[in-house]
């Protein structure tokens, strides 16, 4: 079997950030990472879960919602895929995902979907953990450029 994509990645070098990981026809995946791999330290499901709650409402609700193909964690805990068409720009990306994140970092009240007819894991959710990642983020993506979107080597 071919190795995938993403196992290719040196994840020894790999720090938290906001990646380019790959170009699929009109799709590009980028690789949200909000917690150093294989550092000892990931996100607890909990807070990972009402996360992921937040930052696809955000996204499917944004000006780009027909744009936004994904939102989703990574198996591994440290961050997420945000899949996007190639009509959103590498720039306009990463507003989006700040943009996320401030919301995120911001919110109060109802999680979204949080209900148990809306949600397959109802009582899994962590509003104050959810904040704390999206806030711990803010300062790391205020800055991101296009230029750090390629993967460390």
């Amino acid at each position: 079997m071919k190795t995938i994509a993403s196992f290719t990645i040196n994840h020894d070098l790999l720090d938290v950030g906001m990646y380019t990981s790959r170009v699929d026809g009109d799709v590009v995946t980028y690789d949200v990472r909000m917690k150093k791999p294989n550092a000892g330290e990931y996100l607890e499901d909990s807070g990972l879960h009402t996360f992921e709650h937040l930052f696809a409402t955000f996204a499917r609700n944004s000006e780009y919602s027909d744009s936004v193909v994904y939102v989703g964690p990574m198996g591994c805990r440290t961050g997420f895929y945000f899949l996007v068409r190639d009509s959103i720009s590498p720039e306009k990306a990463i507003n989006i995902v700040y943009d996320a994140f401030c919301f995120i970092a911001d919110f109060e009240g109802t999680i979204p979907g949080s209900e148990r007819k809306e949600c397959g894991n109802y009582v899994a959710h962590d509003l104050v953990a959810a904040k704390k990642y999206a806030k711990d983020m803010l300062p790391i993506l205020s800055d991101w450029t296009v230029e750090k979107l390629v993967y460390p080597r």
